[in-house]
C-alpha cells in the first residue's frame, strides 16, 4: 500500500472551506487540430483512453477509526470518469475575464473525498468566433507538487495531435482495512525514531542560518515581512487574473543582464506587486518578501507525494529602478539559494514526519487560535516552473495557453505561479476578492514590467 507521507497527509489535514488545498491550471486548447473534429464525447472518450497512464487520477483515499497513522493511496477499481469530467459554458463574450470568472468558482470549491481527489471542466464557448475552448483542472495538493503536477499535464499531452494513447502505469494498489491498521500501529510505534533522526538537523539547521545571518549571506527571515493587504484571513471565495508573456523576451532580459530566468520572473512579480499596491497607497516602505518552493523529487529518498523546500527572497521592491531591482534580486537570490542547500534539501520533509494524525489535528488547532495566523511571515507564495519547450496537444487539440494556481493560506493570501511552455510564459495569480478586489490590474502589469526592462 502507498501510505501518505507527513507532509502529504498534513496538506490533507489543513484544509477548510476557506482554504480549500488543490492546485488547478486553466489550459486554453484550439480545437481546431482535432483529427476528425472536435466534440465533447470524442475528446471525453480520449481522456478515458489515457487514464491507464494517470495513476495519480486512479487512486483515492482509504482509512478507518483502526488506522492510527495517516490514510493510504487505493486504486479506484470502479473509477466513474463522469464523475470527475464536467461541462459548462461560458458567458457571452467569452473572453479571459469571464473564463476567469468562471474558473474562480469553480477554484473555490473543496474537491469530493469519496472519489479520485480530481476534476476536469471543459469549459465552452471561449472566443466564440473562433470555437477555442479551456479545461479547468484540478487535484488535490496531498496527491500532486508542484513539478509532480507539471508531469502529469505531460501525460495529457502530446507532441503531435493524432499520438496515441501512452502505455498504462501502475497505481497503488489495493489495501484491507485490517492491512491499514496493522501497517499505521506499526508506523506509529516507530515514530519516535523519526523523532530522533530529525532533531539533530533541526538543530544543525538553526546553526547554519544563525552563522549564515551573522556574514549577511542568510536568505530573506520568516517574519521580516511587512503588512500587506495580501496578509490577512481568507473567506472562501477566490479571484484569479492571467496573463502570458514572450519567453524570448524574458530570455532578451535574462542574457541582457547575465541572470538566470528565474531571477527575472521575480523582478517582473516585484515590479507588478510595487506598481499595484502604490497606485493604492499600499505600499510598504520596506521591501516584499516571497516565499519560493522548490522541489526536491531529484535529491530524495523519502516517501511521498510532495518533495519540497523552499525559501524566503527579498523582492526589493523598495527600489524604483527595474534594473536596479533585476540585479539586486539577483544577488539575494544567490545568497538564498546557498542558504536553501546548506539547511538540507529534505528538512521539511523529515520534519512532516515526525507528527502523527493526532499531533497535526492538535498543532492546526492550536495555530487557528494564535496571533501568528494575522501575522506577515511572508508576502506572496512565487513559484516558476519550467514547462516543455515544444507545442503540446490534448486529445488532439493544440494548447495554446496553461496557466497554474496554487494554492492560498490565511495571512498569505496571494499565490503566483509561472508556468513556460512553448515560446510563451503563463503567469497564474490567486487570490482572495476580499483582500485583492479585481487582480486583472496585477496581470497586466507584468507586461508593463517585462517592457521596462527591455528598454533598461
Amino acid at each position: 500500500m502507498e501510505r501518505l507521507s507527513g507532509l502529504d497527509a498534513g496538506l490533507l489535514y489543513s484544509e477548510s472551506p476557506a482554504v480549500p488545498l488543490h492546485v488547478c491550471a486553466i489550459v486554453e486548447l484550439d480545437t481546431s487540430t482535432v483529427p476528425g473534429g472536435y466534440s465533447f464525447e470524442r475528446f471525453r472518450d480520449a481522456l478515458a483512453a489515457r487514464m491507464a497512464a494517470l495513476p495519480e487520477l486512479r487512486a483515492k483515499l482509504a482509512d478507518n477509526q483502526l488506522n492510527l497513522d495517516h490514510p493510504v493511496w487505493v486504486e479506484d477499481t470502479a473509477l466513474d470518469l463522469t464523475r470527475h469530467l464536467k461541462r459548462v459554458r461560458l458567458p457571452a463574450p467569452g473572453g479571459r475575464r469571464e473564463l476567469a470568472d468562471l474558473s474562480s468558482h469553480i477554484a473555490a470549491v473543496p474537491l469530493d473525498r469519496s472519489k479520485p481527489l480530481w476534476e476536469m471542466w471543459v469549459i465552452d464557448g471561449l472566443d466564440a468566433d473562433s470555437g477555442d475552448l479551456a479545461l479547468m483542472i484540478k487535484v488535490h495538493h496531498s496527491a500532486v507538487d508542484g513539478v509532480s503536477a507539471a508531469n502529469l499535464l505531460n501525460q495529457l499531452c502530446d507532441p503531435e495531435p493524432d499520438a496515441t494513447a501512452p502505455d498504462r502505469i501502475d497505481g497503488p494498489g489495493s489495501a484491507s482495512p485490517w492491512g491499514i491498521a496493522a501497517d499505521g500501529l506499526l508506523r506509529f510505534l516507530t515514530r519516535p525514531l523519526q523523532l530522533a533522526r530529525v532533531i539533530p538537523e533541526t538543530t544543525s539547521t538553526v546553526v547554519k542560518s544563525v552563522s549564515r545571518a551573522v556574514t549577511i549571506k542568510a536568505m530573506a527571515a520568516p517574519f521580516s515581512a511587512p503588512s500587506t493587504p495580501f496578509n490577512a484571513e481568507l473567506t472562501s471565495e477566490r479571484t484569479i487574473g492571467l496573463t502570458q508573456l514572450d519567453l524570448g523576451d524574458v530570455k532578451t532580459v535574462k542574457n541582457r543582464y547575465g541572470v538566470k530566468v528565474n531571477d527575472v520572473v521575480m523582478a517582473l512579480c516585484a515590479g507588478a506587486l510595487r506598481g499595484f499596491l502604490r497606485d493604492r497607497g499600499q505600499l510598504p516602505d520596506s521591501p516584499l518578501i516571497a516565499v519560493v518552493p522548490s522541489s526536491v523529487h531529484d535529491k530524495s529518498d523519502r516517501a511521498g507525494r510532495n518533495q519540497i523546500s523552499g525559501m524566503f527572497c527579498n523582492l526589493h521592491t523598495d527600489l524604483s529602478d527595474p534594473g536596479a531591482r533585476l540585479r539586486a534580486i539577483a544577488e539575494s537570490n544567490s545568497h538564498a539559494k546557498e542558504h536553501s542547500s546548506a539547511l538540507g534539501p529534505t528538512l521539511l520533509v523529515d520534519a512532516a514526519e515526525v507528527f502523527s494524525r493526532g499531533a497535526f489535528g492538535w498543532l492546526i488547532s492550536l495555530l487557528s487560535r494564535l496571533p501568528v495566523r494575522r501575522t506577515a511571515i511572508h508576502n506572496v507564495i512565487l513559484s516558476n516552473v519550467a514547462g516543455p519547450p515544444i507545442t503540446l496537444y490534448t486529445c488532439g487539440a493544440e494548447v495554446k495557453a496553461l496557466y497554474p494556481l496554487g494554492p492560498i493560506f490565511h495571512s498569505s493570501g496571494l499565490n503566483i505561479t509561472v508556468l513556460s511552455q512553448g515560446d510563451k510564459m503563463n503567469v497564474g495569480i490567486i487570490s482572495c476578492p476580499q483582500l485583492a478586489g479585481d487582480l486583472w490590474d496585477l496581470a497586466d502589469r507584468f507586461r508593463t514590467e517585462l517592457t521596462a526592462l527591455l528598454r533598461c
